[in-house]
């Protein structure tokens, strides 16, 4: 997957003709949302609900925590505005899936066992951040754009959609009825993943162009707040009674930036926040820092705080 990404990379520093049709990226990212869900929700069948609460929960305050430290960091240290802080922060405030499905194959790879309701911690820490970073926006009355539409955009977009709906899904058939579909969302998905991620690394060679534009100041803090972030959500993993690869996992998701849902939100309602800004921190700087260094990382103090703990 990593290389994949890299050859995306690559093709358009190159300026190669390679382009992945927008039908099938968009169907691509249905598949590999539905997919996640379905999994997800087949585990939570058999997982007692007790089980779910403290990583729910410890989850859901990663989700309110992260954006407000994006926030003031990108004020204090990025120099930013209110509008682009809180757009940032929206972003860094929500979870990239595709760092989780990464963060996941590395787990497998490394031997580390994980926790089958992991997906399902997925569509808890997607939408909280999103929702604090915009009331940062809100309360200075710098938005400029509809705050509710940009909740309903966030509620009723198809990650979310199709994440929760997949969970429902896979909850209620349970292990046993998904087997006959199996061959399709299983087999399939490793391959479908890494033509993804040949569409994200041209999307990320795009957007490292206006990475030196970003100025030095949102490089380097592209790179520190995943890692803050993500040594916060191992930690509070190994907390919650996760396994050191479930740990790792939560820690990748903290540590990772939304480029769907988040900047569909942040379009409605914040319409003055410059996009060089929050889609180059996310896409051109966070995302491949996590594939290169991130991962390895949090799975490295994933085992050093189970050991301590």
């Amino acid at each position: 997957m990593v290389l994949c990404f890299a050859l995306g990379i690559l093709a358009r520093a190159i300026k190669s003709d390679l382009a992945i049709p927008e039908p099938i990226y968009q169907g691509l990212s249905i598949y590999l949302l539905l997919a996640i869900g379905l999994k997800g929700g087949s585990a939570l069948a058999v997982t007692p609900f007790v089980e779910l609460l403290i990583p729910g929960g410890i989850t859901l305050l990663l989700g309110c925590l992260t954006p407000v430290s994006a926030f003031y960091l990108m004020r204090r240290f990025g120099k930013l505005g209110i509008v682009d802080s809180a757009a940032v922060a929206a972003h860094y405030g929500s979870v990239s899936v595709v760092t989780f499905l990464a963060a996941g194959e590395a787990v497998k790879r490394s031997g580390l066992e994980m926790e089958g309701y992991l997906p399902a911690l997925v569509a808890v820490l997607e939408v909280p951040g999103i929702i604090v970073a915009l009331l940062f926006a809100n309360q200075s009355g710098g938005g400029g754009g509809s705050w509710k539409k940009a909740l309903h955009e966030v509620a009723t977009g198809k990650s979310i959609v199709l994440l929760v709906g997949g969970l429902l899904i896979g909850w209620l058939c349970g292990p046993g009825k998904l087997a006959d579909v199996q061959p399709f969302f299983a087999t399939a998905f490793k391959g479908a993943l890494c033509i993804f991620m040949i569409e994200l690394g041209l999307a990320a060679g795009k957007r490292l162009r206006d990475a030196g534009r970003a100025g030095e100041r949102l490089l380097v803090l592209g790179c520190v707040i995943p890692v803050l972030h993500g040594a916060v959500g191992v930690f509070a993993g190994v907390l919650a009674g996760l396994s050191p690869g479930g740990a790792a996992i939560l820690g990748a998701m903290a540590g990772s930036a939304s480029y769907i849902a988040a900047p569909a939100a942040v379009r409605v309602a914040l319409p003055k926040a410059n996009p060089a800004y929050y889609l180059t921190l996310a896409l051109g700087i966070t995302f491949p820092f996590n594939l290169a260094f991130g991962i390895p990382l949090f799975q490295s103090l994933a085992t050093l705080f189970s050991a301590w703990l």
